[in-house]
Parts: structure tokens; C-alpha cells; sequence
């Protein structure tokens, strides 16, 4: 049976059997075995192979690592827990954008919390000039889930979704010049998300609280590891279900 991850990474790269056999010191033949057969690499062979497409060894290999070296690679994953998303430092959020040299992912319901950075829009707009994928995911402002939140947060039931239309409207003009692509969703969020490359925020959402008073992981993607990937899956998961926002 194929390995199908490996292959549509390979494909995704544009890369072939010759390009994995040169990087990672094997025949050509022993490549192939891994793609079509299933076969599973060395672990230094799986090293330069995630690094090569820019995957996980869990992703592309989910039986390989095992148990016990897995659980150690998953608590690596976190970098810090916070107690709350208030209490996190401007500078992290500043050094974490400024770092993305890939993409910049943000799923939540209207995070207006962002918006007191006045150059927020201006970076954002940098950044993709200079080839970051910026993708925002906001809240559908007419969903019941929007309006749900916004009751279970306490805070009435058309405040929330009164706070995604002013965070389309700020984030409007980077949709505009094409240098974000904006989507809106009608999930139940069970956390935000906002990523940076292979750094990742995640923002719980606790019932009774706002999400500025609720626990936030710092997680660092790592070979191996699970926790940032079953993060990113998800994101990808409510990106896919969502619709461009209606201006």
C-alpha cells in the first residue's frame, strides 16, 4: 500500500525520487520502496525527508516514532503555558510575526485584540511582499455560533458578532490589495489559533470567560511530535469548510 502522504509531499515540493534518493544518501530504488510500498526510512533518513517537504515524521510516518520517545517529543512541543492570553508580552506577538517567513495563520471568532497594534495592517502587508501566505479565518457574524459565544462569554447576544464586522472591516484592506486571503466559518470553536511558521499560539476557550481571560500554549512544531500538528489539521479543517467573507 502507498504511503500517500509521502508521495503528495513529494509532489507538493516538486520533488522526485532522484531529488530524496541525492539528499538523504540512497538509491533511487530504496525511495520509491518508501513511497509505493509503504516502507518505512531510518530515522535519519525520515530527519531530511520531513525537513525536505516541510512535514512532520508523525504526519508523513504516524507509526514510526515510538510511544514513549513520542510523549517526550510532545511535552517538548510546549514552549510556555499562560494563564491568560492578557498576560502575554506585545513582544512576543511583534518577534513572532516578524519571524514568519512562510505563513501567518490566524483562526478565531473576531480577535479584536489585535487591532490595537496600529501597525498591524502595514506589517501584515510587508510580510506578504515579502512571500508569506497570510490566511485570516473570522467568525460568520450572522451564525448561531457567533451569537452562541458571544452569550456564553456573557457579554450579550450581539456583541460578538458587532466585533467580527469591525475586525472585517479592519482587516478589508489586505483582502483588498490581495495580500491576505480572508475566509469566514460557522464552527464551534473550541480554541484560536494563530500560527507563525512552526510557532503556534493557541488560545482555549473556556465557557463563562472571554478569550483574553483564558490559558494560552506556546507551541514549537517539532519532528515527531503531535501536538502542534493535530493544531495545524485543524485550522486546515475549518479553513477548507469556510467561505471568502462577503464585504
Amino acid at each position: 500500500m502507498p504511503n500517500q502522504r509521502l508521495r503528495d509531499s513529494l509532489l507538493r515540493n516538486g520533488l522526485d525520487f532522484d531529488h530524496v534518493a541525492k539528499a538523504t544518501g540512497v538509491d533511487p530504488k530504496t525511495v520509491e520502496r518508501w513511497v509505493t510500498r509503504d516502507r518505512t526510512p531510518y530515522p535519519r533518513h525520515r530527519h531530511a525527508i520531513a525537513s525536505l517537504v516541510r512535514e512532520t515524521e508523525t504526519y508523513l510516518w504516524p507509526d514510526a516514532v515510538a510511544p514513549d520517545t513520542k510523549k517526550e517529543i510532545n511535552e517538548s512541543e510546549v514552549v510556555q503555558v499562560y494563564a491568560h492570553r492578557h498576560s502575554i508580552n506585545q513582544d512576543v506577538w511583534a518577534h513572532l510575526l516578524s519571524q514568519a517567513r512562510l505563513n501567518v495563520s490566524v483562526l478565531v471568532y473576531s480577535g479584536m485584540f489585535l487591532t490595537d497594534n496600529p501597525a498591524l495592517i502595514r506589517t501584515m502587508r510587508q510580510k506578504a511582499e515579502e512571500g508569506v501566505k497570510i490566511r485570516l479565518l473570522l467568525g460568520d457574524p450572522a451564525s448561531r455560533e457567533v451569537a452562541r459565544r458571544s452569550v456564553e462569554e456573557g457579554i450579550g447576544k450581539g456583541t460578538l458578532a458587532a466585533k467580527v464586522r469591525n475586525a472585517l472591516a479592519f482587516f478589508k484592506p489586505l483582502a483588498n490589495s490581495g495580500h491576505a486571503e480572508i475566509r469566514c466559518h460557522k464552527t464551534t470553536l473550541y480554541n484560536s489559533i494563530y500560527r507563525f511558521d512552526d510557532e503556534m499560539l493557541v488560545n482555549t476557550h473556556v465557557h463563562g470567560f472571554m478569550a483574553g481571560h483564558a490559558p494560552v500554549l506556546h507551541l514549537r512544531r517539532l519532528s515527531g511530535g503531535d501536538l502542534f500538528e493535530t493544531y495545524a489539521e485543524s485550522f486546515q479543517g475549518v479553513w477548507d469548510g469556510a467561505k471568502p467573507s462577503k464585504w
